[in-house]
């Protein structure tokens, strides 16, 4: 007469079951979904980054450019080229510069 052996099981309480299941379903579901939505972010950040350089060295060459006419427009020889089509004397005790 063989003998089979009875294994024993374990029993869970309500409150384990429900434990195993958080932690199954927070590391499969919540945790993957999260990750996916935090790259998703980061690559929107990225982006938003990416255009705000853009607007701000569109915005530097704006500025030098309008340095460089400013430059040329305050010129000693655009000054007296001016001068002198509207009938006046460069005298250079009467030119102020103004530096902001």
């Amino acid at each position: 007469m063989m003998r089979t052996k009875k294994v024993k099981r374990i029993k869970l309480l309500k409150g384990e079951k429900m434990m195993f299941f958080l932690i199954i379903f927070f590391g499969f579901i919540v945790m993957p979904t999260s990750w996916v939505y935090t790259k998703a972010l980061l690559s929107e950040t990225n982006i938003e980054l990416e255009k705000i350089e853009s607007k701000i060295d569109t915005q530097n060459d704006t500025n030098e450019a309008l340095s460089m006419q400013i430059d040329e427009l305050a010129s000693i020889e655009n000054i007296q080229s001016i001068a002198s089509a509207n009938g006046l004397s460069y005298n250079n005790s009467n030119i102020k510069t103004i530096n902001e």
